[in-house]
């Protein structure tokens, strides 16, 4: 089963004039002067009016929809390298010799100098090439005694619970004990390959001098996207190695690397199956239906007040006037399709809105069906937990996997939600929209 769609590259600027020889640079008018839009941008509709009927349309509605989104939210990152290359630095077998493990440097762009590890971990037994899981992490990379750490508040507004994590996430991480957390995922016949996200670009506003960013000046990207370009760099790899199925690579990451999965989901059409879980603001949540007067806990404004370095400054300027975005959450769904795609959720987060999330996936559909495939590639599940990546979401991740990539049929459903609770009251804004206690 294949779900790569080649992409035509030729669209009309938005706001734009075409010449007969060569398209103008592309235009966008300033966020003060956009539109006021209640509902949600029709991803079916095309810039000029245009409603997409044809498959050659929606391949140049994409187009225009991944343009938007970097204009007014991720930026723009540089092309792919084409020189990716791996050099293991160490391997062995784990787990009673039942699993593969090797250590492999990447390196890729000028010179290739810029790079980073991933840790790679196979069933030792049975016949690849296997379903292969990338998981961007906030631990360290398996094997390597110390990366950048991820940005924490100060240890004077740290809880407990902080301060824990922060020593969990900033400590060494031996190659046996990831095993021992993937061993589910092995013993299913998936591959894992994970790596510390800070590799892709420091969780700080000062990400451009870290990583690959200084040898690629003069983009406007934002690390979110900075971020998702790093994963792609990881497939870029993973398609030279005999061990993967490349017509089954997963992404699938939790919280601000939920957001990092959608992005690289929807921008790398080599990813056959996406899982964002617990992405929080600015994650899958509908935008219009979260944040201060909207839904409650996270929205855009939250996102862009404490982390402004994950976007393009624009995005800021809709704190106050959210009505004028004119693009939504559900658009990194629907430029995932046909691909699957699933948000794996906690009952109780205290990041994300259920009735956000529903909104997204529900407004997704409409595409999947437009292109021929069943709705249930679009998918979403609710464990009951807070704001953190469970052994159960795990479980329903690869259940729906199995389903969707390797037919097999666990009679397990992917569209439900918990009860709604009570909207907010027009008007009524808390001062405090949100209580992250992990990334």
């Amino acid at each position: 089963m294949k779900f790569r769609c080649p992409i035509a590259f030729s669209v009309a600027a938005l706001m734009a004039a075409v010449s007969a020889t060569k398209a103008a640079p592309e235009t966008f008018p300033e966020v003060k002067d956009l539109p006021v839009r209640q509902a949600m941008p029709d991803a079916m509709t095309m810039n000029d009016g245009t409603k997409v009927t044809t498959v050659a349309q929606w391949r140049a509605r994409r187009e225009e929809m991944k343009a938007i989104l970097e204009h007014y939210e991720l930026g723009h990152a540089p092309p792919p390298p084409g020189n990716v290359s791996g050099q293991d630095i160490k391997s062995g077998l784990l787990l009673n010799g039942t699993v593969q493990y090797r250590l492999v440097h990447l390196k890729f762009g000028p010179e290739s100098n810029p790079g980073f590890d991933i840790a790679i971990f196979t069933p030792a037994k049975g016949a690849g090439p296997f379903p292969t899981i990338i998981n961007p992490s906030f631990f360290n990379t398996p094997g390597v005694a110390v990366t950048n750490p991820p940005a924490v508040p100060p240890a004077s507004a740290m809880t407990n619970t902080q301060a824990r994590l922060r020593f969990l996430f900033s400590a060494p991480v031996t190659p046996e004990r990831a095993a021992e957390g993937f061993s589910n995922q092995l013993a299913r016949g998936y591959a894992m390959v994970t790596y510390r996200y800070t590799q892709c670009g420091a969780d700080s506003a000062n990400f451009r001098l870290s990583s690959f960013y200084p040898a690629y000046p003069g983009y406007d990207w934002g690390v979110l996207l900075g971020w998702a370009w790093g994963l792609s760099r990881v497939v870029d790899y993973l398609e030279t190695q005999p061990f993967v199925d490349t017509n089954r690579l997963i992404a699938l990451g939790h919280s601000r690397l939920g957001k990092l999965v959608m992005v690289a989901t929807a921008f790398d059409e080599r990813i056959a199956l996406g899982a964002p879980a617990g992405s929080s603001g600015a994650g899958t949540g509908a935008y219009r239906f979260c944040g201060p007067g909207r839904g409650g806990k996270e929205g855009i404004e939250d996102m862009t007040r404490k982390f402004p370095y994950y976007f393009v400054p624009r995005l800021k300027e809709f704190t106050g006037q959210m009505e004028k975005l004119p693009f939504e959450a559900y658009w990194y769904i629907a430029l995932t399709a046909p691909r699957p795609w699933i948000s794996v959720e906690g009952t109780d987060d205290q990041n994300c809105v259920p009735n956000a999330v529903k909104q997204s996936v529900l407004a997704a559909k409409p595409v999947y069906a437009f292109l021929g495939v069943s709705a249930d590639r679009v998918g979403v599940n609710y464990e009951p937990h807070r704001h953190m990546l469970t052994a159960g979401d795990w479980t329903a991740a690869l259940d729906f996997a199995d389903q969707q990539l390797r037919g097999i049929d666990h009679h397990r459903r992917f569209d439900r939600f918990p009860p709604e609770s009570a909207p907010p009251t027009p008007g009524k804004i808390s001062l405090k929209t949100n209580a992250m206690v992990t990334p």
